[in-house]
Parts: C-alpha cells; sequence; structure tokens
C-alpha cells in the first residue's frame, strides 16, 4: 500500500482550542497554562477551524474532537458547535464540566450522535477538588454529567488513577450511574509533562496495581453495572472477550486517521506539538491541508512503518497490527524516536508483568514482518 495520504483517509481531526485552562490537573499530560477565565492565552479562531474543517472533508473527514486544554473556555465555543452540525460530521468533546452550562449541554445534544466526555477524579469533592485543583470543581462537574443527561446524551466520565482515589473506583461507577452517564473510563497517568513529575516522586500507581486494577474493573466490576466500564491500558493487557465485546472504546488511537489542530493554528501529530515542535507539520491557512496530508514526511514515514517498525517489545507484540504502539506521540515524547516501545508495555516487560501469551520471539518478529509464518 502506497505510504501517501491518498490510501488514508484523514478520519478525524482533533481541535486543541485552548492554550489556557480552567483547572491545574497535577496529572495533564500537556501541561496547559492556568487561565480561569480563558482570554490570557491564544484560542484558535473561528476562521481557522472552519477551514480546517473545509479543507478536510474531501480527504475523508468524519468527524472531529474538540479538547484542550479545555475546550469550553473558548470565547466561541456555541459557535464552533454550530460549524460542526453545519458541516454533518461527528462531535467528540473532552472537558472538565466547569462551563457547561444548560445552554451548551442544549447545543451539544442538537449535534447528531455527539459525544461528551466530564473528567471526575473522585466520587467526592475532597478528593476530585485536590486532585483538579480548584475549590468546587467537583460539584460543577457533577452538574455537568447531569446536565449532558437531561438533554439526551449518556456522557462518559473519566477518572484518571491515583494512589490516594484507588479505593474510590468502584464508588465512581455508582456514582456515574446515579448521574445517568453511558460509560466509564479509567486512565493511567501519563508520564509525561506534569505526569513525568508525579513518576520520578513515586505518586503514582505501579505496573503491578495497575494490572490487578484492569482485571478487576474488566472481571468484576463491569459484570456489575449496566454502564460500559473501559480502563485504558494497552491491548495487549485486555482479555480477548473484551475487546471483541467493546469495539467502539477498546480500539486504538487511529493514528494514521487523524490529525491535530493546536490553538495556534498549527497541524501536529496530536497535542504533543505543543511540547514537540518536531511533530509539528504546518499551519492552517499557510500550508494547504491535503498538501501536508498527504506528502509531510513524518506521516509518510509512519503509514510506510507501522507497526512493522515498532521497537522492543511493541515489535514483538502479537497486538501490534491493531494497537500500532498504543500511543506514538507519548512514546516519541519519552525518546525522541518515532519507533519506540509504549512506556507502558516496557516497564510490564521489565518487572515480568507482560503476557507471554501475547508476544512472540524475535525469530517469530522477524517472520512475521516477512509475511511469513512459524
Amino acid at each position: 500500500m502506497s505510504a501517501s495520504g491518498e490510501a488514508f483517509p484523514l478520519r478525524q481531526l482533533y481541535f486543541y482550542l485552548t492554550q489556557g485552562c480552567n483547572q491545574a490537573c497535577r496529572h495533564c499530560w500537556l501541561a496547559p497554562k492556568l487561565d480561569p477565565s480563558g482570554d490570557r492565552y491564544p484560542v484558535l479562531p473561528v476562521e481557522a477551524f472552519e477551514q480546517a474543517v473545509q479543507e478536510a472533508l474531501p480527504l475523508g473527514l468524519s468527524s472531529v474532537k474538540l479538547t484542550g486544554g479545555e475546550p469550553l473556555l473558548h470565547p466561541a465555543i456555541l459557535e464552533l458547535v454550530d460549524t460542526v452540525k453545519r458541516f454533518k460530521v461527528g462531535l467528540a468533546v473532552e472537558t472538565n464540566g466547569l462551563l457547561c452550562t444548560d445552554k451548551v449541554a442544549a447545543a451539544l445534544a442538537e449535534v447528531p450522535g455527539a459525544f461528551v466526555s466530564v473528567s471526575l477524579d473522585g466520587a467526592g469533592a475532597a478528593t476530585h477538588d485536590c486532585i483538579r485543583g480548584v475549590p468546587g470543581s467537583f460539584d460543577l462537574a457533577t452538574r455537568a454529567v447531569q446536565r449532558l443527561a437531561a438533554v439526551g446524551m449518556r456522557p462518559q466520565v473519566i477518572m484518571s488513577l491515583f494512589p490516594d482515589n484507588v479505593d474510590q473506583i468502584e464508588a465512581m461507577v455508582r456514582l456515574a450511574e446515579k448521574l445517568g452517564a453511558g460509560s466509564v473510563k479509567f486512565n493511567v497517568v501519563q508520564p509525561t509533562a506534569r505526569g513525568e513529575r508525579l513518576y520520578k516522586r513515586g505518586e503514582t500507581l505501579g505496573i503491578g496495581q495497575l494490572l490487578e486494577l484492569g482485571h478487576f474493573v474488566e472481571r468484576e466490576l463491569a459484570p456489575s453495572s449496566e454502564l460500559l466500564l473501559f480502563f485504558d491500558y494497552p491491548l495487549a493487557f485486555r482479555p480477548l472477550s473484551r475487546i471483541s465485546e467493546t469495539p467502539g472504546v477498546a480500539g486504538v488511537c487511529g493514528i494514521l486517521g487523524i490529525l491535530g489542530v493546536l490553538a495556534t493554528g498549527d497541524y501536529a501529530l496530536c497535542g504533543i506539538g505543543e511540547h514537540v515542535r518536531d511533530l509539528v507539520f504546518g499551519r492552517v491557512g499557510r500550508d494547504p491541508l491535503e498538501q501536508v496530508w498527504r506528502t509531510h514526511p513524518i506521516l509518510c514515514e509512519l503509514r510506510a512503518g507501522l507497526p512493522d517498525r515498532l521497537h522492543g517489545i511493541c515489535g514483538r507484540c502479537l497486538m501490534k497490527h491493531r494497537c500500532l504502539g498504543s500511543c506514538i506521540a507519548q512514546n516519541y515524547l519519552r525518546s525522541q524516536e518515532l519507533w519506540a516501545p509504549n512506556w507502558f508495555c516496557e516497564l510490564a516487560e521489565g518487572e515480568g508483568f507482560f503476557p507471554g501469551s501475547r508476544k512472540y520471539d524475535l525469530l517469530d518478529s522477524e517472520q512475521v514482518s516477512r509475511g511469513g509464518r512459524r
């Protein structure tokens, strides 16, 4: 298959609408600047948003994701949502919920099939507000879930896991049920930006603990709830039954069909472009999106090289053709190398936790990459 963009539709644009955020989460992998009012730091111009969507449509665009920073800080968020509706593409929104008013919830509900996730890092205010760095944020976030449910949406609750909230996992599921959510996703703190400092200080959960929690969620907690529960670790650690039962959430990043748009208007691999300029590919209004998507060397290299050029445990993993290294951007941030193995899988293998049934030896890996069989 050709490595050009013609063979790879641009399915989704990730819009990182704001450089600022109205929370100061201690684990954020992008570390946006604190901006309670949303007027201190750049936001993506409405014109750039519309132009990027227009140029992406002929390339195969089917949906956009609005994230940040905090996307609802954008002063024209309702206009952006209306633009999405006008272009008849799908919509996903990642928010902390603080600014999700009745008016915002109603506007989101008008986009057919829109999907909204709201971050809740504790089943009570004390834990959540401490992690998020803003008093009162728990009450606003829970109200956001309720508002979205009231207009017919089934928002997802996202909980990032720490030693000081891990005992609230089941309580979070029960809270999500009560609020009217449709699913709960449990996130592993990433060792990048603020998360890197947490790892260095020993303030995160170990690989063994995370695997135990993932198995608890998937094997014990999931059958007890009508909500869809998802534990966000790489595919190699998930039971095959869970992967087949929940294809929509048990998938992967989809890196070969996604492009990020930063608040500056830059096209990038994803939001990691804020920190790694090597992964910035052009700018809206200056560089034609079709040219960026079809010809940029890094995008072409990824298309030609994934997954067979992945190194380490990712290169020997039986799930690599679906997982594609889990998160190329974060792997690159840690190593400055496109084909580096995923940090979680690398640590798991080093500590003896990587499942032997999900990997082959070096000889097998060489044969598979040539299309052969053992």
